[in-house]
């Protein structure tokens, strides 16, 4: 039976949890998650957990923050002005949107706090600062 190896591009389902049980993310009501192991496509201690898996097989890993989204870093939250939020919008706690830097970058932000006068943007991942479970089924190894 062939073993999940770095170069393989697999195919697995899954249901991501964070350690209370909350489920985040699962695949199981859609297709499975494609991507090749070592490319960098998801996060490190996910394509470590599908290394030697055979194809079939399931199992359940803990992947630390380290492994997974990195740490919550209080650098990436940023108290604006209301004023300098477009007009039409009518900021939310929790709505996503996208900001350009004076570089041009995009970048995706979640508002996290609302004041009379400011509005609080995180940069951070939804899931820094987590340990993450995930349920892993190896459906394919497709190379």
């Amino acid at each position: 039976m062939a073993q999940a190896k770095n170069g393989d591009t697999v195919m697995v389902h899954y249901t991501g949890k964070l350690t209370d049980g909350t489920v985040f993310d699962s695949s199981t009501e859609r297709d499975p998650l494609q991507f090749t192991i070592g490319a960098g496509e998801i996060i490190p201690g996910f394509e470590q957990a599908v290394l030697g898996m055979n194809t079939g097989e399931s199992k359940t890993t803990k992947i630390p923050v380290e492994e997974a989204y990195g740490s919550h870093r209080p650098e990436m939250v940023v108290e604006v002005e209301r004023d300098q939020m477009p007009p039409e919008m009518e900021p939310e706690v929790g709505q996503q949107m996208q900001i350009q830097q004076p570089s041009g970058q995009i970048i995706p932000v979640t508002i996290t706090n609302i004041s009379d006068s400011t509005v609080t943007l995180d940069a951070n991942h939804p899931l820094a600062g987590e340990d993450l479970i995930f349920d892993i089924q190896l459906v394919d190894i497709t190379d």
